[in-house]
């Protein structure tokens, strides 16, 4: 059987680890006239740069039903997963484009997953997808475990700036006036609704690092694995791994760096932290 993941940009993935079949399927990013793709050709340094410069407004763009049906090429079984339906039209262009590939080949399936979340944590759910096909399982096994791992992680964020969310839509204008004012730093979750809640006003980089890990073991973590996605703020994320890996030894924690359309919401020294829980 001839699997292959799908997944759209704001999984910060690129590639897997194993040789499963993996295409991703870029959003855009649009500031007057620029637009970024969020592809492997982007050079996300440089447009995090041009939007903190930018006065006028921005805003993304959802792949097509066909670019989906191009990521899914010609797999019997395809495991595809979208950012939050409640923040883009990406997950509704995938379940279209899986009604139109199985309807064109009836022997083949697809799983369209809607996050309900971004970057780290539908990483994550990524992981967990090459892991069960790499072990054998059956595709409906498959399909069953994700949707119950699903249940079992989580999506933090730190952030010094929401303009970005708050010019399409995605929190209030009020609290975002609130973050970047005198050192103030947003900490918030991915809901269970897949909306970005703001939980916490925090005045400084550390307050913000001990609030984000607090509210993390409030919402169930144990010391599982966790994935923090960093936007130009590497010295934060590795304290946030210090601090995890103080308070729980066994931790697996890893670093990375968010991407095209992570990097547009997270904006200048925010993090994303994707982690399991009870």
């Amino acid at each position: 059987m001839q699997y292959k993941i799908v997944a759209d940009s704001s999984a910060d993935v690129r590639g897997l680890s194993s040789s499963t079949a993996f295409s991703m399927v870029p959003l855009k990013i649009i500031a007057g006239s620029a637009e970024f793709v969020d592809d492997n050709r982007l050079k996300v340094e440089e447009m995090v740069n041009y939007l903190m410069e930018y006065k006028g407004r921005s805003g993304s763009a959802c792949p097509s039903v066909s670019d989906y049906l191009d990521a899914f090429g010609d797999a019997e079984r395809i495991i595809c997963f979208t950012i939050t339906s409640n923040l883009s039209g990406s997950f509704n262009a995938a379940r279209l484009a899986k009604e139109d590939y199985e309807a064109a080949h009836p022997d083949r399936k697809v799983f369209v997953v809607d996050s309900l979340s971004a970057g780290a944590e539908i990483k994550l759910l990524v992981e967990k997808a090459e892991e069960l096909i790499l072990s054998g399982a059956e595709y409906e096994v498959i399909c069953e475990e994700i949707e119950n791992y699903k249940k079992k992680t989580g999506l933090m964020f730190s952030l010094e700036s929401l303009r970005n969310l708050a010019n399409n839509g995605r929190v209030s204008p009020v609290v975002a006036k609130i973050a970047g004012v005198l050192g103030i730093r947003m900490v918030g979750r991915a809901s269970a609704e897949g909306t970005l809640e703001p939980m916490d006003k925090c005045r400084g980089e550390k307050k913000a690092l001990e609030k984000l890990l607090e509210r993390m073991i409030g919402q169930g973590y144990t010391g599982g694995r966790v994935l923090i996605d960093h936007c130009r703020n590497l010295p934060a994320a590795e304290a946030l791994e210090g601090m995890i890996r103080r308070a729980y030894p066994e931790a697996s924690v890893a670093v990375g760096e968010t991407y095209g359309l992570c990097s547009f919401y997270a904006e200048q020294g925010g993090l994303l932290v994707g982690y399991e829980k009870e």
